[in-house]
């Protein structure tokens, strides 16, 4: 499985609110499409991760092409922008059937799950301190020769 990662300059040089929408922005370039009002319909509640710095740990979106994990850059790393990659993706990560998950501080678990299946269905949370569900071998993951935009793929 191909993993891109990109590296989102966060607070305190933006605020939570500009880093969700740089984050959509990369996630789902269309404003106009299903992906971008899903991720908007959320904002809220990526904005209260985001300024819990749950973004240390990615943020994974599950799709028909290369899985992407974005982190989010705080405090030094942040003012700094060393790390940043910020560049967008060279396929749109949200066409097709995708799914997202946040991290999310365990302590808060108990309401931001259940806030974010209230909005939408493709979004949802995991623990921060857990690991990445890898789901290589299940039947979504699985991306034949033919499927893949090989032109795509060797832009990232």
């Amino acid at each position: 499985m191909t993993v891109i990662a990109r590296r989102i300059i966060s607070v305190p040089e933006r605020t939570a609110t500009e880093t969700w929408e740089v984050i959509s922005r990369l996630l789902a370039p269309d404003t106009g499409s299903l992906a971008a009002r899903e991720l908007a319909l959320v904002t809220g509640i990526a904005c209260s991760l985001i300024t819990r710095e749950a973004m240390t740990s990615p943020i994974v979106l599950y799709g028909t092409g290369p899985r992407v994990r974005i982190y989010c850059l705080y405090n030094e790393d942040a003012v700094e922008g060393d790390e940043a990659s910020e560049s967008q993706l060279s396929f749109d990560a949200t066409s097709g059937d995708w799914a997202l998950s946040l991290p999310c501080p365990d302590e808060d678990l108990a309401w931001v799950q259940p806030a974010l299946a209230a909005k939408c269905t493709r979004i949802s949370a995991r623990d921060m301190e857990s690991p990445v569900e890898d789901d290589a071998n299940s039947e979504k993951a699985v991306v034949s020769a033919s499927e893949m935009d090989l032109e795509a793929f060797f832009k990232s």
